[in-house]
């Protein structure tokens, strides 16, 4: 599938109709949605856009500094807890051990979402959700997903 957007609120409006899209389905684990793309493409924005659709009260910001962010989900009937990762710093999917990735990927409780997940790819579930933002002049991106 493939989207334009033009702007923060329709990228957020995307990001709550893939989520009820994909949500529904049967994982082996987590619901791992894998963003790549270029700096500036929309990947945060997107993020922050899941954060609103699953009732997430506090501020969304990009984890760049500090990889990961939790934040718990009180009101999404299929998830209780939100990660989000950036792993643009990353040396190695390795260093991903320190944040016991193994185990939230084994939740089917958690929604997990990584910006820059092309770095990481080795250690992502098959059934990841990949979503390609690309540069689509002026204010528009191009939003591409593979499920």
């Amino acid at each position: 599938m493939e989207f334009i957007t033009a702007g923060a609120g329709e990228t957020h409006q995307l990001a709550g109709k893939i989520l009820k899209e994909v949500s529904g389905r049967r994982f082996q684990g987590a619901l791992v949605l894998a963003l790549e793309g270029e700096l500036g493409a929309g990947k945060t924005v997107f993020a922050q856009g899941l954060g609103k659709a699953i009732g997430v009260k506090e501020k969304i910001l990009s984890p760049t500094f500090v990889i990961m962010r939790h934040f718990n989900i009180k009101t999404f009937k299929h998830f209780s807890d939100l990660y989000y990762l950036d792993c643009y710093r990353l040396e190695s999917a390795k260093d991903l051990n320190f944040f016991n990735f193994k185990e939230i990927l084994k939740d089917k409780n958690n929604l997990v979402v990584i910006e820059w997940a092309e770095r990481v790819t080795d250690i992502l579930p098959k059934d990841a959700v990949w979503i390609k933002f690309e540069h689509g002049g002026g204010n528009k991106r191009r939003v591409k997903i593979r499920i």
